[in-house]
């Protein structure tokens, strides 16, 4: 059996691809930003502070949380939401590294 394109790449060349394309749709970043700036644990807020339905909601999240971003936790009907601080603290390092290996020099074109 051949290899599939993502194991010619490094894990950490295949985790950080995965964090980006689930931080790739404004709906996951304004997703993301409303948890922070809640600074708590998001239950159902998000059909009214982002105007999108609730079953396009949902599958954003569902994309964060298949990254590790965010955690659910059920609590009586509904699930809640917020970041993971592990795993948002892994991402911010490599996120970090990655950028910064760049360092400008001379415009080269």
């Amino acid at each position: 059996m051949g290899l599939t394109k993502s194991e010619i790449f490094s894990k950490e060349q295949n985790k950080l691809a995965s964090m980006m394309k689930a931080l790739g749709h404004p709906a996951r970043i304004a997703i993301i930003q409303t948890i922070i700036k809640a600074q708590a644990c998001i239950c159902g807020d998000l059909v009214d502070e982002l105007g999108l339905a609730q079953a396009t909601i949902s599958q954003h999240l569902k994309e964060l949380k298949s990254v590790g971003i965010i955690q659910g936790t059920i609590e009586g009907t509904s699930v809640c939401y917020c970041i993971d601080d592990k795993v948002w603290s892994q991402y911010q390092t490599m996120f970090d590294s990655f950028f910064g290996k760049y360092n400008s020099k001379a415009s080269c074109c």
